[in-house]
């Protein structure tokens, strides 16, 4: 694949993944993201380029853990009133 055509592929996911974050419609948002995904995945997949592979590496390393949303009750009272774990919200 051209260079040219992995910069457009990109400017294009990075495009759809901006206006997805101010769509007020899931469903859309949701698509927009998936579609700016599947951008992202052609060009590091299709295109063999070894600098944009180790940049995507490097950024799911630099991604926090979502072990930090399983650390359960606060305190042993928390745990007795049924409190949520951290990182959960409770409705209302």
């Amino acid at each position: 694949m051209p260079w040219w055509l992995d910069l457009a592929l990109l400017a294009l996911a990075a495009a759809l993944w901006v206006k997805a974050g101010n769509t007020p419609d899931d469903v859309w948002c949701i698509f927009q993201k998936f579609l700016a995904f599947v951008a992202v995945v052609v060009v590091l997949l299709g295109g063999r380029q070894l600098l944009l592979e180790i940049l995507a590496l490097a950024l799911t390393f630099w991604l926090p853990s979502a072990s930090r949303f399983d650390g359960g009750p606060l305190n042993s009272e928390a745990a007795r009133s049924g409190a949520a774990p951290r990182g959960w919200r409770l409705p209302g």
